[in-house]
């Protein structure tokens, strides 16, 4: 399965996706591996924050994702993926194998600076985890709840 989170930066991707990966492999279900976009951008050495730039970081993402899902292991990825039709087209691929998060809050971040303007919420077919009240492990039993059912 793939696990995709979604959201502006600093809404709590990264800390949610890692919650979730060290449950998996903790002797839960599929070991799981971590896409993080900061990491991949090192990775990659990818620092085109541009449309294009941001377009083929998510790109690989998906690659990725999807070997680690076709090998037999989750991948749980974070990333800002701000277009809505980049996601969209992969989770139309993947059908039932990709659940989508998009974790967001209304209160200051403190990395509102890095927001994306052009950021596209999803619409539909995803899992809303809203983290303005929560802590990070009420929000991530809000997850378990979804993965469980």
């Amino acid at each position: 399965m793939i696990y995709w989170f979604t959201g502006q930066p600093s809404h709590g991707k990264t800390i949610l996706a890692t919650k979730l990966v060290d449950y998996f492999n903790n002797g839960n279900y599929i070991d799981a591996f971590h896409i993080d976009g900061d990491n991949l951008r090192a990775l990659t050495w990818n620092i085109d924050f541009s449309e294009q730039g941001r377009i083929a970081n998510i790109t690989g993402a998906q690659k990725i994702a999807h070997y680690l899902h076709n090998e037999g292991y989750n991948a749980v990825v974070s990333l800002v993926s701000p277009y809505r039709w980049q996601r969209e087209y992969f989770k139309t691929s993947l059908r039932s194998n990709i659940v989508e998060f998009y974790i967001h809050t209304s209160e200051p971040r403190e990395r509102d600076l890095f927001r994306v303007e052009n950021y596209e919420a999803p619409l539909d077919n995803f899992i809303d985890i809203n983290t303005t009240n929560d802590t990070p492990d009420e929000s991530f039993e809000k997850i378990l709840k979804h993965i469980k059912q």
